[in-house]
């Protein structure tokens, strides 16, 4: 067997996946609040090693596991995806609905029709019947759970608690609260999943039951939540990072190929025309 050959496909293939990656990356560069997303690269041995004492095996223990194909431990795997969550830039818009967290780890609340859902783009704006909604028409939440209706004659004004306040035109000192945002916070980010539309929902918990976590406890934020008005966070990618890592990708895969090819041609010419000659 070629194990060289194993290899290089297994490398490819990783190669394919980290470049969907980086290519999502760089066409989400323009997405108010997108945090990039990345790859943890290892080796067969390394998944293996940590599944070791859990494989299928009919009397469960290490000697039974011995069977490996040990020339294919080294395999490379993508072993871990993961969201940088770093804050991005804040860009100025001026609009009176577009708001952005300048703090990590906070996210709006949005009701969706698959029940709520997070992010970190606050670019809302005014329905038909005159509620805050996001820009795909999900109702932003208030720290009640419901939806937030704003008055069209009036001048919105969002604190930096993230505090709604509807004031008079001609005399702003005259206002009156609408509402709070909902701002929600997490124990640990990775509890949150990519959904699409720049939004993110709990994962479901896994593992027997008495060892889930509360995967389902979103923390509403309290004190100074930073808000600012006016202002939209830009996503976190580096555009000459992404590039990098693009170009070297497409070399990677280059290379493999081209020892893919080896293996495919050479090698097996080599084999063909001349270990199977029979000398007389």
């Amino acid at each position: 067997m070629q194990t060289g050959f194993y290899s290089n496909t297994g490398g490819m293939v990783t190669q394919f996946n980290r470049l969907d990656v980086i290519s999502n990356n760089l066409a989400n560069i323009n997405t108010a609040g997108f945090k990039r997303d990345d790859v943890v690269i290892g080796d067969f041995m390394r998944l293996y090693k940590e599944t070791h004492d859990e494989l299928p095996l009919r009397n469960h223990t290490r000697a039974a596991s011995q069977h490996l194909n040990r020339a294919m431990v080294r395999v490379p795997q993508v072993v871990e995806e993961y969201t940088d969550f770093d804050l991005g830039n804040l860009m100025q818009t001026g609009g009176p609905l577009d708001v952005a967290l300048q703090a990590p780890n906070l996210f709006f609340a949005v009701e969706t029709p698959n029940g709520a859902r997070y992010t970190r783009d606050g670019s809302f704006k005014l329905s038909e019947n005159g509620t805050l909604v996001s820009k795909e028409g999900f109702a932003v939440l208030n720290s009640g759970n419901g939806e937030i209706a704003l008055p069209s004659d009036r001048h919105i004004a969002i604190t930096s608690e993230g505090v709604i306040y509807a004031q008079n035109r001609e005399n702003l000192t005259e206002q009156e609260e609408i509402a709070r945002l909902k701002i929600v916070r997490f124990e640990n980010q990775k509890w949150l999943e990519k959904v699409g539309d720049n939004y993110y929902k709990i994962k479901e918990p896994s593992g027997t039951a008495g060892n889930q976590r509360q995967w389902t406890q979103e923390i509403e934020a309290e004190g100074q939540f930073l808000v600012a008005q006016g202002f939209i966070e830009k996503s976190n990618i580096n555009a000459v990072s992404e590039m990098t890592a693009l170009i070297e990708t497409n070399r990677l895969v280059g290379m493999y190929q081209k020892v893919m090819d080896t293996h495919m041609n050479e090698i097996n010419g080599d084999a063909i025309n001349k270990l199977a000659v029979i000398k007389a």
